[in-house]
């Protein structure tokens, strides 16, 4: 009975703390996908392959979302035509890079203030990186799902063929555009115009900014129910694991696999790989292990988590082929287990 009790306390006290926070990230991550148009910020971004990386890591502070929010912003970037360095850059960062989950971390660790300051500094080095190894890629659409890749604007290298062959089709078709195939809308002029071009336009923008604002309202309190839904079940998921963990576990096994300087980072990678708990709540359910894990493993599990989770991989093909989230995978855990290595060898 005591472990169950413990395990109890564990479980609602993880929740109490969380909560808050986990609100106040719904309500900003809704209100800015729904109120703000990121088309303007885009055209503002740098093209150089660093500072566009850059860049889209720090755009996580206008657009406070979890890693359930940051995939479909990503989307809308890249169908925008914003570089491959900027929409990674963000996909990656914005989970951690935003003021909810600096002050949720920083909140959790009072006594390690450190730890909220190098998550912070961790996951934007991380996405700054590996934002700028996809910018390598010059045209993203072979590492894109055909729907995605087929909303993308013409690359500027093929611009100009991809235009001529639009044209040749059009005048072959000139006595009338709707022998073409697919399908029309009316345009103005009464002027046909395919429809899988207007759809690429306005699937751009948030549909949200042409509606009345007391529909937009009501839009936002409908996305903050659903996303509650959501992320408060995966938020009790991963209090119940932690809980468990904590009181199933032997304290031996844990001290064992937590002490390491290696396998303690590993542990931590492959827990918040399988929890797939909010980046605005998880410093907290980290904070439970802070007695027997080691400070890199800890950072470990607060900077990669966010970036790749069980959860958000099917959210993550909805945009890009297996390939490319490999590649993903790949470079997010190699550099965040190199970077958190080093705080535990020469910083613990």
């Amino acid at each position: 009975m005591g472990s169950v009790s413990n395990g109890l306390t564990l479980f609602f006290s993880l929740i109490v703390e969380a909560m808050p926070f986990l609100l106040m990230g719904i309500l900003l991550s809704s209100a800015l996908l729904l109120f703000v148009d990121e088309r303007r910020l885009v055209a503002a971004m740098p093209r150089n392959p660093v500072l566009g990386a850059l860049a889209g890591s720090l755009f996580g502070f206008l657009f406070p979302v979890c890693e359930c929010g940051n995939v479909p912003v990503a989307r809308r970037l890249i169908m925008q035509g914003a570089p491959a360095s900027v929409a990674v850059g963000f996909l990656l960062a914005a989970p951690t890079v935003n003021p909810i989950v600096l002050w949720a971390t920083w909140t959790a660790f009072r006594d390690q203030p450190e730890l909220a300051v190098l998550r912070i500094v961790f996951s934007i080095v991380i996405a700054t990186i590996v934002g700028a190894v996809f910018s390598t890629q010059k045209d993203l659409r072979p590492l894109l799902q055909p729907s995605v890749a087929a909303l993308m604007p013409d690359p500027p290298m093929a611009s100009t063929t991809a235009k001529q062959s639009r044209q040749s089709s059009t005048s072959s078709t000139s006595s009338s555009p709707l022998l073409q195939s697919g399908t029309f809308l009316l345009g103005q002029g009464n002027a046909p115009r395919r429809m899988d071009y207007s759809m690429a336009l306005s699937s751009a923008a948030s549909p949200a900014l042409t509606r009345p604002f007391p529909e937009r309202l009501q839009m936002m309190v409908e996305n903050m129910v659903q996303e509650l839904r959501e992320l408060g079940g995966m938020l009790m998921i991963g209090s119940a694991i932690a809980a468990i963990v904590q009181v199933g576990i032997p304290r031996e096994v844990i001290l064992s696999l937590g002490q390491g300087p290696v396998t303690s980072i590993l542990t931590m990678m492959v827990l918040a790989w399988v929890v797939s708990i909010c980046s605005t709540v998880d410093a907290f359910f980290a904070l439970s292990f802070a007695s027997t894990f080691t400070s890199g493993s800890l950072l470990a599990f607060m900077v990669f988590g966010p970036m790749i989770d069980v959860k958000n991989i099917g959210l993550l093909l909805s945009v890009f082929r297996w390939r490319a989230i490999i590649y993903l995978f790949a470079l997010a855990a190699q550099l965040t287990f190199l970077s958190t290595l080093v705080i535990n060898l020469y910083f613990s």
